[in-house]
């Protein structure tokens, strides 16, 4: 492997070898905590316009394979690991990382000190870095360059660009080769089967701002028909199809940078339809209900967070990735009031609102990857619908 570096923007080099696409890159590096789910976090849109940096040591030990995927394709600009493991002639057919990588030209570095570039992440904060091309580079220009760059509104850019209905039941399936390409305009649409035995009993609207497709399994096969909406379609539109319940997917992205949309969240938030908000879609609505966001230090990343459901008294084991949350003081308490909370850091993690059919959380209780503690949020949405359907 040819040397290559990554370079933040405190001035800070870390000596590395290049695998992935050989090109260079410059984005925002943040750290996962999580042991396992490498593909499923360069999967995952909420990653676009960062590089992810594993705290986890060995990365690559079990291959690729696409099936587990959050997307058809990686979002995440760049990977970043101690040690990496090839896969050579395996049994399962597994596709090994950095042929996978290659295949959808996203670079990467191995044999970095993650353990110091961790913890520098996490004294200093997240920060934008670079992975140069090749051992002959400038410092200062470098520099220069990373400092002048920024991730602006990426939502626009992951979300899909027209609305796709999964019928109750669905599930993904990627059923192809190692080595087999898709089209460009294919995104993130994975192909599924259909399990016949699940009725449909409800029909669901959701926003998307760069989901997490594990977010749609989770309600297909609670018997939800499911038509996702690229991120700037109109209320009107949604509203029109008449649907038992709205969802706000994840996303990622500073959410002030999606201030255009708020008027409509905020018309789906009046509309009196129940609405579940996840992540990104949790903060949209905090936003569009006058509160206000801000950035964390080093972010939420991982699959190990603990959170406090206050109505519940109880604390479940959470999959995070964000970088910004909710300030609690901003929430109006005549609006909603603070649901659940984060036990390590005591930051806002969701919000039950007051005059409306509306809840909205701060992490992902789809959990892919990660526990599945909090699959129950999607059984307690669909609750709100019955309840909903038994009163009118």
């Amino acid at each position: 492997m040819k040397k290559a570096y990554l370079i933040l923007e405190d001035g800070s080099v870390f000596p590395g070898e290049r695998f992935g696409s050989p090109r260079e890159v410059i984005c925002e590096m943040v750290f996962n905590t999580g042991l396992t789910g490498y593909l499923e976090l360069l999967t995952d849109a909420s990653y676009a316009g960062q590089g992810i940096v594993m705290s986890s040591p060995i990365i690559g030990n079990y291959g690729v394979f696409t099936e587990q995927s959050e997307s058809d394709r990686p979002w995440a600009d760049a990977l970043i690991v101690r040690d990496l493991t090839h896969i050579i002639g395996d049994a399962r057919d597994a596709e090994d990382l950095n042929d996978y990588l290659v295949r959808h030209d996203i670079p990467a570095i191995s044999g970095v000190d993650t353990r110091t570039l961790t913890l520098t992440l996490r004294e200093k904060g997240t920060m934008n870095g670079m992975i140069t091309a090749g051992e002959d580079y400038n410092l200062a220009d470098c520099l220069k360059r990373i400092h002048a760059h920024t991730n602006h509104c990426p939502v626009a850019r992951v979300s899909r660009k027209t609305a796709k209905t999964y019928p109750a039941g669905s599930f993904g399936r990627i059923n192809r080769e190692p080595g087999m390409s898709l089209p460009a305009d294919a995104l993130n649409e994975i192909p599924f089967e259909v399990d016949a035995a699940i009725p449909a009993k409800y029909r669901i609207a959701m926003l998307d701002f760069g989901l997490k497709q594990n977010i749609v399994w989770n309600l297909t096969q609670r018997g939800c028909e499911v038509t996702v909406y690229p991120w700037d379609t109109p209320a009107a539109t949604i509203l029109a199809a008449k649907p038992d319940g709205i969802m706000l997917s994840n996303g990622p992205g500073d959410p002030v940078d999606c201030d255009p949309i708020l008027p409509n969240i905020r018309a789906l938030y009046e509309s009196g339809v129940v609405v579940f908000g996840i992540c990104l879609g949790h903060q949209l609505v905090a936003l569009a209900t006058g509160a206000k966001t801000r950035k964390l230090k080093y972010g939420h990343r991982g699959i190990n967070h603990p959170v406090k459901d206050l109505a519940a008294d109880r604390v479940y084991i959470t999959s995070q990735n964000h970088g910004y949350v909710v300030i609690d003081d901003t929430v109006d308490p005549a609006i909603a009031t603070v649901s659940h909370i984060h036990v390590n850091d005591g930051s806002n993690e969701g919000l039950r609102y007051t005059k409306y059919p509306v809840a909205t959380v701060q992490y992902h209780p789809e959990g892919a990857p990660g526990p599945q503690d909090s699959e129950y949020l999607f059984d307690e949405f669909l609750s709100r619908i019955d309840q909903l359907r038994g009163r009118a």
